[in-house]
Formats: structure tokens, C-alpha cells, sequence
């Protein structure tokens, strides 16, 4: 058997529209997974499945904002009435509406973000864990960010999002794990999307960051898609409670 093979998986996407989670969306169809995908705006995931379907994915897209409990409840009820039970969800969908330390954060921005990168991921969590029990066997994946190893003094309030989901990422490990749920994380380096547009303006930061990398380069969202098939396929089996690094050896 090819341990990669996802053939007959189903696999969930947040925050896939575009960049990073819809890289991964991508590599998971290609290994034979069907792809729900999510997003904020309809206009934007449609083309994204679009896209998705041009390359033979099986692809539904649904809209759903990772800030909002209801949504994200509604979510995994649309997903029981299409009989899509996920067997892997990567959690991606975050924001950062602020760049300052958090001596400058306003709470508001402090609470979206929180809102988004973190409950948002506690709760998408949580309907996946629950569907996934009956089956014992799963695979969550959430994507976090080298920024929650090595706080960003610029965004300081999106660091510390970015480090609790890897708490988030461990005690789900700890607590899943006897029930044969895995639990990983992703922490990218500095990675070129939209996401990351306000990093690559500032032209000290961004020399600051790639200077530090060993490769040379900042990445590309296709740079996340091999680990993210490695953590969601049988390749990682005896793998929970881990953070994978993809940052061109920027850490280490």
C-alpha cells in the first residue's frame, strides 16, 4: 500500500479560497481525498472550487466564518446532509487585523483575533472530534505559524494565537490519542499570499526573515502541501501531538 494514498478519505479545508489552504485542498484531492473547502465570501470559494474541479477534485464548497460559533455549528450540519463525515480536517482560517505589539493592541482587534485563531479552531475542532469518535480514528491538523515558536514583536497579538494553538494542538493529542485520533500542528515560516502581504512591504522585516533562512527564499503555499499530506495520510501514523516546521530552516 502507498501510505500517502488518501483514496476514499474525505477531508475538510477552513480558510481555503485561496493561499495555503487551498494549496493543501489540493495536494489532499490529489492523493484521492474529496475536499470540502470553506471560506468567507461565496464568490471567492466558488472560484476556488472551480479551480479545485479543473484539476478532478471532488469538491464542495461551503461558506462559513471560523469567528462565529453558530457558522461554524452549521457548517458540520450542512456536511452531515451532503453524508460528508470527515476523516481529516485541517483547521486553517485565521486573521490578523493589526499589526502592533500588544502594548498598542486594541482589545477589539485582541478579541477578533482570538475569536478567529483560536475558539474558532477550538470549536471547528470539536464537531470534527465528535463525528470522528464512532469511527475511532481521525486526523486534525491545524495550521499555526513559526510566529508561535518565535513571538513577532510586530504582530504581537496574532503570536500569541499562534502559540496557544499549539497548547490547543497538544492537549487534544493527550486527550484523543487513547480514542485513535491524531493531532498535529504546521508552523510555516513566511510564506508569500495575501495573508502575508503587510511582511512583504516592509522590506526590513522581509530581509530580516529571509536573511535568517538558510534556503534563501521565502516560501510558496504549494511548500505546505507535501507535510500536509504526510500528516493527514497512514505515512504519520504513529505521529500525534507534534509541530512540523516548514521554513526553509529559518529555526534551526
Amino acid at each position: 500500500m502507498d501510505p500517502f494514498d488518501l483514496t476514499g478519505c474525505r477531508a475538510l479545508v477552513t480558510g481555503a479560497s485561496r493561499g495555503i489552504g487551498l494549496a493543501i485542498a489540493g495536494g489532499l484531492a490529489r492523493r484521492g481525498a474529496a475536499v470540502a473547502i470553506t471560506g468567507r465570501k461565496a464568490d471567492a470559494l466558488e472560484a476556488a472550487a472551480a479551480s479545485l474541479r479543473a484539476g478532478g477534485a471532488s469538491v464542495l464548497p461551503l461558506v462559513c466564518h471560523q469567528g462565529d460559533p453558530l457558522a461554524i455549528a452549521g457548517l458540520f450540519l450542512a456536511l452531515d446532509s451532503q453524508g460528508f463525515t470527515p476523516d481529516v480536517v485541517v483547521v486553517n482560517a485565521a486573521t490578523n487585523p493589526v499589526m502592533a505589539p500588544l502594548l498598542d493592541t486594541d482589545l477589539v482587534a485582541w478579541q477578533k483575533i482570538l475569536d478567529v485563531n483560536l475558539t474558532g479552531a477550538l470549536v471547528t475542532a470539536q464537531h470534527a472530534i465528535r463525528r470522528m469518535l464512532p469511527h475511532k480514528k481521525g486526523s486534525l491538523l491545524f495550521v499555526s505559524s513559526v510566529a508561535g515558536l518565535d513571538p513577532i514583536p510586530s504582530l504581537g497579538a496574532y503570536s500569541v494565537s499562534k502559540a496557544a494553538l499549539l497548547g490547543l494542538t497538544k492537549t487534544l493529542a493527550k486527550e484523543l490519542g487513547p480514542h485513535g485520533i491524531r493531532v498535529n500542528a504546521l508552523a510555516p515560516g513566511l510564506i508569500e499570499t495575501r495573508f502575508a502581504a503587510a511582511l512583504f512591504r516592509d522590506r526590513a522585516a522581509y530581509e530580516k526573515i529571509v536573511g535568517a533562512v538558510p534556503l534563501g527564499r521565502h516560501g510558496q503555499p504549494d511548500d505546505l502541501v507535501g507535510a500536509a499530506v504526510f500528516l493527514a495520510s497512514e505515512a504519520s501514523a504513529y505521529l500525534t501531538g507534534q509541530v512540523l516546521v516548514v521554513d526553509g530552516g529559518g529555526r534551526m
